[in-house]
Formats: C-alpha cells, structure tokens, sequence
C-alpha cells in the first residue's frame, strides 16, 4: 500500500474547496430576486400558498389576460409564464370536472368538497359557492394553473385552489352576476 504524496493531497483540497465555492456561487443565483404577489389581477392571494410555484429569479410580471366572460390572470417570471389563473362563468348546474375538461390536457385525478375542487401536482380548479347569475342562470368557476413551474405538489395546489377560491367568492366578480 503507497501513501499519498503531500502535494496531491492539497491539489485534492483545492480542487474540492473550488467545488464547494462553484456549488455555493449556483445556489445564490438561483435565489428569488422579487417579491411574492400579494394579489393576481385584483384576487387577493395567499403568499404562503402560491410561493412554492414560482421559481427563483429576477423579476415577476403579473398581467391582466381578460376577455369577454373569462378573467384570467399571468404571473411571469423572467419572461416565462409560470401560473395562470382563471375565473370563468359555465351555464348553472356542470361540474368543476366538466370545467377542467376544457381546460386542460390532463385530467386531475384528486378531488374534494364532493368534486367541488380537482387537483393535480401543478393545477387545480374549483366551483365557487354562492356566486350564480340569476340572468344568464350561471355559476363561476376557478383555476389554478401552474404549468410553468417546476414544483409539483398536490396538497399545495389544494390549498392554493380553495384559498383562491374563497377570496373569489369574496369579489365583486362573484356578486356582478345578481345585480
């Protein structure tokens, strides 16, 4: 058995102090450089909630994606779209999976509340409670879509759904339709 000459020891040091001041220098770019939404598009939010689907960064871009009897909302982080939300109007008397089928791809496989809410690791959508209008005979709707994120966690997309969900039927949007 042959010792290890001195020097090839301290080349052994430096090469893992390096690596060790490489990893370090990686972790602090990855930091977010931006505050969380208090809000999306006038829906409070919760930041605990939301947090762990947005990415580190620079900066965070939240924008109205509004149109006709659909309120949608982005949050984009460094120019790349990472949640949406929705609040939609569907003719009284469907189904929150009814609603996510024409939202998405997947089919959200947990659900809550007897259906009310479905979830998948990155979305989720919800039926608001009392908000119907009487005219159109309509009931709102809710989702959460983060599919611009890394993270994947079905409870916190169950929490982040029904909080948003809560602060939605708290809105003018959920009291508009019985005026």
């Amino acid at each position: 058995m042959t010792s290890k000459r001195p020097d090839m020891v301290a080349a052994a040091a430096f090469v893992t102090l390096l690596s060790m001041i490489a990893i370090s220098g990686c972790s602090e770019a990855e930091k977010r450089e931006y505050a969380t939404p208090r809000s999306l598009c006038g829906t409070a939010i919760d930041t605990d909630e939301i947090a762990p689907f947005l990415p580190s960064g620079r900066n965070i871009t939240v924008r109205d994606d509004s149109y006709t009897a659909i309120k949608g909302c982005e949050v984009i982080v460094d120019k790349k779209l990472v949640i949406s939300t929705t609040q939609a109007w569907l003719e009284k008397g469907r189904t929150t999976a009814y609603f996510a089928a024409g939202q998405t791809l997947d089919t959200p496989k947990n659900s809550v509340n007897e259906g009310r809410f479905r979830y998948s690791g990155n979305e989720a959508f919800g039926k608001t409670q009392g908000c119907v209008d009487t005219r159109y005979k309509q009931e709102l709707y809710t989702a959460v879509q983060a599919q611009g994120s890394d993270h994947r966690d079905a409870d916190a997309m169950k929490r982040l759904i029904i909080s948003y969900t809560k602060e939605v039927e708290k809105s003018a949007e959920c009291t508009a339709g019985s005026l």
